[in-house]
């Protein structure tokens, strides 16, 4: 069952900023790259140039945007606090303080309640974005991560790395209604446009599970291997499924590959050579391009996804851990 207690929002109203930081904030097709491990923001341009390294807080992780794209949520995990940002300004506006070690979450379709994996708690907590009140804690197994939530706002899905489960918490009837055994350290999500499929990366057993999303049982898989890659070095973490439900990406980790998989097939159509420790994907609203955070090359690749060649590779921080695209 949830438990209900507050949580206090700071809001920080900035008496000043440079003329060419707004200006930056304003261009349309940013894309923005949290770095773990030099705790900053960097900030892309469309013609995929660092216009802006921003110093935020500490091991910054998960990055959301609000409901209407106007400001983003960065998840601080050791500072245990949510940073909020103006997405036109790019000031800090805001913290959602006393939040346990924010790695990933997902925002509820009301706009209001966004939902956090709290990787050293074992649990996954919701907040009101608008109070920074805490509603609600559900405990889940060791480490989650990944975060989904339906498109009714009904089901939400929680990945635990360290138990290899599937946490599906009810949001109306306010507990976990399953625990869904996967294989090893389940990562992030992707659902399938009809919302009948939760696709989900198991890092260490190098494949994506898929669950039916009505019975919530396991119904397949898909395994991963570039060629002259070992097993054990193909570690998939993040995943995107095209709109039109065609297409599927998952970045690879260790083995420096992003896998193009034919979604309704199920089946690989394609690898791409990226950086070391292919970690975080988005896709711009086109879904002309794909950004790849390298963690361990400390670098961004972006493909031209009609193609399926790399354009080009920009150096960013320590530890990219994401990337959010503002096609707004």
């Amino acid at each position: 069952m949830a438990h209900r207690f507050s949580s206090p929002l700071t809001i920080i109203v900035p008496l000043l900023y440079l003329a060419t930081f707004g200006q930056a904030g304003a261009q349309s097709g940013l894309a923005i790259v949290p770095n773990e491990r030099s705790d900053t923001l960097t900030i892309l341009s469309p013609e995929l140039e660092v216009v802006r390294t921003i110093e935020t807080c500490a091991r910054p992780r998960g990055i959301h945007f609000n409901a209407d794209r106007s400001a983003f949520f960065v998840g601080c995990a050791d500072d245990d606090m949510i940073a909020i940002y103006d997405t036109e300004t790019l000031d800090l506006i805001g913290r959602i303080r006393g939040v346990p070690a924010p790695e990933t979450f997902d925002l509820h379709p009301d706009g209001r309640r966004l939902i956090v994996s709290n990787e050293e708690d074992a649990a996954a907590s919701v907040y009101d974005v608008e109070t920074g009140e805490l509603l609600a804690e559900y405990l889940t197994g060791e480490e989650p991560e990944g975060v989904q939530v339906t498109s009714d706002g009904r089901l939400v899905f929680v990945a635990s790395e360290a138990a290899n489960l599937v946490h599906v918490i009810d949001l109306e009837a306010d507990e976990v209604i399953a625990d869904i055994l996967v294989d090893t350290r389940p990562r992030r999500f992707a659902l399938t446009p009809d919302e009948k499929e939760l696709w989900v990366s198991a890092e260490l057993a190098g494949i994506v599970n898929i669950i039916d999303v009505e019975s919530l049982k396991l119904i397949g898989d898909i395994p991963f291997l570039p060629t002259g890659f070992r097993p054990e070095q193909v570690t998939p973490v993040d995943l995107i499924i095209t709109d039109d439900g065609q297409r599927a990406y998952v970045a690879l980790g260790r083995a420096n590959h992003i896998a193009v998989v034919d979604v309704p097939q199920r089946k690989v159509i394609d690898y791409v050579l990226v950086g070391k420790r292919a970690w975080g994907l988005a896709l711009t609203a086109d879904e002309s391009r794909l950004y790849v955070a390298n963690g361990l090359s400390d670098d961004v690749t972006v493909i031209d996804t009609a193609t399926l060649k790399p354009i080009t590779s920009i150096p960013v921080g320590r530890v990219p851990y994401d990337v959010l695209i503002d096609d707004r």
